[in-house]
């Protein structure tokens, strides 16, 4: 069914798909920039069902009740529990509960946004790096592209523990994309 809705949005609004998800990869992060817009996950998440790339996100466990919950679940939600397991524990990281995820499933490809907001930052956050890290898995550059209208997935970066210089290479590819707000997107 949302394949269906995500072939009918396409169409009515114009909007191309363009590259395709690596082979034998079974685990991933998958970046999606530039992220400008609410409207960005929408796109995105719509191309990602043409794609047939079976796209989790993870957010707060508290987001996961009740009809939202079962509805966020649909879509590739997954809960992220950061509490204490132990009293007196420290709070879990979001990089250590999301690298423990990728250590506890066969398959698992999680999209994150690497501004970490719409609004334009010089300095993305580095969690989703340190998650594949940690993770052992590769970076798979999904975008959108507004100007051409153009949604899909670009290079596969694997991370080799040099951050400053694989974001370089991350941001040179997402500077070639357009985002709805193109002031906001990626320099």
């Amino acid at each position: 069914m949302m394949k269906l809705l995500s072939r009918f949005l396409f169409w009515i609004t114009g909007w191309k798909l363009e590259g395709k998800f690596p082979d034998g990869v079974k685990k991933v992060v998958i970046t999606a920039a530039p992220h400008t817009t609410n409207w960005d996950f929408v796109y995105a998440r719509a191309a990602f069902y043409l794609l047939e790339v079976p796209l989790n996100f993870t957010i707060k466990k508290e987001f996961m009740v009740g009809p939202l919950g079962w509805m966020l679940k649909s879509m590739g939600a997954i809960p992220i529990d950061r509490s204490p397991k132990k009293p007196g524990e420290k709070r879990q990281s979001t990089v250590d509960a999301m690298a423990a995820l990728f250590q506890s499933r066969d398959e698992l490809a999680v999209m994150v946004t690497p501004e970490g907001t719409r609004k334009y930052v010089p300095e993305w956050k580095t969690g989703f790096y340190y998650t594949a890290v940690k993770g052992g898995v590769p970076i798979v550059l999904g975008f959108l592209d507004f100007k051409d209208k153009i949604a899909g997935i670009g290079p596969t970066i694997y991370p080799s523990g040099n951050v400053e210089e694989d974001i370089e290479k991350m941001k040179a590819f997402y500077r070639t994309k357009t985002g709805k707000y193109p002031e906001l997107g990626v320099k």
